[in-house]
């Protein structure tokens, strides 16, 4: 804004005709409140044609126009090693989720076709396929986040990285559950 955009005036504008008038109990005993005036505001530079009273006193500025802040910079993502991989990290979690989801589907799947239980599924070849999809599930997972990708740059919808980390504990806990419940009956949960 300008420097004479700043500096206001203040000009009295048709008194009013209407009166308000107060409980003599309210404020003093005996008074009475009227308003005599309105007041009007604008800018120094305007032109001097506006003061003049009109039939209707109150206007809508014209929209300035406004232009909005660029958006904050992004914040940078590291890609060493140790802060990927960290406890707190974006690959830990993220990683045994996903594993945990294709681990807990497969299972139950297996079950379904075979009849046969968790540990029985991995007696016969499933440690291979455990370590097959274990490797190419991680370094799908730490490709991205090395090169400086954001999981959260990539969520959208309904298909958000929140979801994704819900989902991921709920089958690390169903995939437990699976093993304790099959433990414990000592068969196939189907």
């Amino acid at each position: 804004m300008a420097a004479s955009a700043a500096t206001m005036q203040f000009i009295f504008v048709r008194p009013s005709t209407r009166a308000v008038v107060v409980r003599p109990s309210m404020y003093l005993p005996g008074q009475a409140r009227s308003v005599g005036f309105h007041v009007r505001c604008m800018a120094e530079n305007q032109p001097e044609s506006s003061t003049t009273p009109e039939t209707n006193p109150i206007r809508t500025p014209a929209p300035a126009a406004f232009t909005p802040p660029p958006p904050p910079p992004k914040p940078k993502v590291s890609t060493k090693f140790s802060d990927v991989l960290a406890f707190s990290g974006p690959a830990p979690e993220r990683i045994n989720g996903r594993l945990a989801m294709i681990g807990f589907v497969a299972a139950l799947g297996v079950e379904l076709a075979r009849g046969d239980d968790l540990l029985t599924q991995l007696g016969n070849g499933g440690v291979l396929w455990f370590v097959g999809t274990t490797v190419l599930l991680s370094l799908a997972s730490l490709i991205p986040l090395f090169k400086g990708v954001s999981v959260e740059s990539k969520s959208e919808g309904l298909m958000t990285s929140n979801a994704e980390l819900w989902n991921g504990r709920l089958a690390m806990l169903g995939l437990v559950a699976l093993v304790l419940t099959e433990y414990v009956n000592g068969a196939a949960l189907v």
